[in-house]
């Protein structure tokens, strides 16, 4: 990147609170009178861009025609990929009351059934061409099989069946959004997402207008950006950070987004990065790496950073991203509870193996756990600290964390100067012979030894010891005696080298990047009872 463009006007903007006192909409709408209304601001994947009064006339359009036979404040299920249908969907609902409910359609019909239940959800907002491409044809014929009270709606049959009155609504809303567009209580829920379901059933996560555009300020605090900026957005909308930070921060910014549906495709995201000149990717270590791969050298070259959250940034990852492109990558942190952004590494203050320092307006404390010094559990609280959780036991009941203070479950070290080092969370750590041993130290072992692969380490019960660790690895030449010569050549305790290592083909992950330790856990429990 140009030197010019980066020492262009910076557009960090100091943490305000007041700026979180409005609804999402309210944000859209500011944001088109601020940017104007012709300035791009969203590409679809078709390549199809969108300025800021084509979203608007096409929300308040789909709005109007999905609002009917709902009430405000009634969850409807949002299935879509990233891209410019899944941004208008969330807009259009929100204009009208609506409360935006984030399926994962990755998961499964029964994944999809709980998280219907859980929100109370009556209506699923899909596409025709979703179902078709991602081979979601027996998961729809298995909701439609269950009796469950809901309908599914399909974005092309609206398109088609708009009435006069849908579009007088949006000639209508275009010229006087605020008569037309609902005003709801920024406390008030604004969307529903569920957690990742890495270690359980997922949960709803009730984040209100507040919480999320207390986020968006956070981070417009906490990272330059520029008004050149272009950011590319190849993760899930269902996750809190493909929806939070790479969907509504760009348009409540003024900073073009270049929308790509899934993260699963390494050269044709690469090439679509080079041919838009974006400036900063959103990514995981597992898919920023993949991409690394993919592209040659000078690919990436208008990258001037990649934002990685949701798993651990590999060291191998920095140096292969630093080697071959130069790019700046920023480890972060976040929880779909918080928005979902906590922590984040900035390019002045960049410091490997941390997540960074804090948001603006955030506070944090350590509660100590038995048996791991120098570290405790996270607690956080902060106005991007989420309402409450919405759990399968009890449908549509919001439960607030206690005092606002949100335990998540992680544990970490915080230096002199603030900045996080999350050592595992607290499940993953295994109790060996009365010893706990972070079984993120026993991937970190394996990443060193085969740092081209990728490895999952769980413990599962042992007569003898208590519990024991087995190595889920793609490594075809992996062998316990191998972390045994390094573990004893590195000081690292042997009780971190596993019992057994699993090879199999590849690793099992979610549609977020992060490791599917459910897939994990049953695989090397089998494993264990095998041998």
């Amino acid at each position: 990147m140009s030197d010019a463009a980066v020492t262009a006007a910076v557009t960090r903007v100091p943490f305000d609170p007041q700026s979180m006192q409005r609804s999402l909409f309210q944000a859209l709408l500011d944001a088109k009178a601020e940017f104007g209304g012709d300035t791009p601001a969203l590409v679809d994947g078709d390549e199809r861009t969108l300025t800021y009064d084509q979203i608007l006339r096409a929300s308040f359009a789909l709005g109007s025609a999905l609002k009917s036979g709902t009430r405000k404040g009634d969850c409807v299920g949002v299935m879509l990929p990233t891209g410019a249908a899944a941004a208008l969907t969330v807009f259009a609902l929100s204009a009208f009351g609506r409360v935006p409910t984030m399926l994962n359609f990755t998961s499964g019909a029964a994944g999809l059934k709980s998280a219907l239940a859980t929100a109370q959800v009556r209506r699923i907002v899909t596409a025709r061409r979703l179902v078709e491409v991602a081979k979601l044809e027996d998961t729809i014929a298995a909701l439609a099989d269950s009796g469950g009270d809901f309908e599914i709606v399909y974005l092309e049959d609206v398109r088609k069946a708009l009435s006069l009155g849908d579009k007088l609504t949006a000639v209508a809303g275009t010229l006087a959004p605020r008569l037309v567009a609902a005003r709801p209580d920024p406390s008030r829920p604004a969307v529903i997402l569920f957690t990742s379901g890495t270690e359980g059933e997922p949960k709803g996560v009730a984040l209100s207008h507040a919480n999320i555009l207390a986020n968006v300020a956070q981070v417009r605090a906490h990272i330059d950006l520029y008004p050149g900026d272009i950011v590319f957005n190849p993760l899930p909308v269902f996750h809190c950070f493909g929806l939070t930070v790479g969907t509504i921060l760009p348009l409540v910014a003024g900073i073009r987004v270049v929308c790509h549906p899934t993260p699963l495709q390494p050269r044709e995201i690469v090439r679509r990065i080079h041919q838009h000149g974006a400036t900063i990717l959103l990514s995981t270590d597992t898919f920023v790496t993949q991409y690394a791969r993919a592209g040659e050298s000078g690919d990436l070259d208008t990258l001037r950073l990649a934002v990685c959250g949701a798993e651990r940034l590999r060291d191998e990852t920095r140096a292969l991203v630093r080697r071959k492109y130069g790019i700046h990558l920023l480890e972060g942190y976040g929880v779909t509870e918080a928005a979902p952004v906590v922590a984040a590494n900035q390019v002045e203050a960049n410091h490997p193996g941390t997540v960074g320092r804090l948001m603006a307006g955030m506070e944090a404390r350590v509660e100590p756990v038995a048996g791991i010094p120098g570290a405790g559990e996270l607690w956080i609280k902060g106005p991007n600290v989420m309402l409450g959780y919405i759990k399968p036991d009890a449908p549509g009941k919001i439960v607030p964390p206690d005092d606002g203070w949100y335990n998540t479950g992680d544990v970490v070290a915080i230096d002199a100067d603030g900045f996080i080092a999350i050592r595992g969370r607290l499940k993953r750590f295994a109790k060996i012979g009365g010893e706990t041993v972070s079984l993120a130290v026993v991937e970190n072992v394996a990443a060193a030894l085969w740092p081209d692969n990728a490895h999952a380490a769980v413990a599962v019960p042992d007569g003898r010891k208590g519990e024991q660790i087995v190595l889920l690895t793609d490594a075809a030449e992996a062998r316990r005696m191998d972390l045994i010569a390094w573990a004893q050549n590195h000081g690292v305790s042997e009780l971190a080298v596993p019992r057994q290592v699993l090879i199999v083909a590849a690793i099992p992950v979610l549609a977020t990047g992060k490791t599917d330790y459910v897939a994990v856990q049953k695989m090397a429990g089998a494993a264990a009872e095998n041998s």
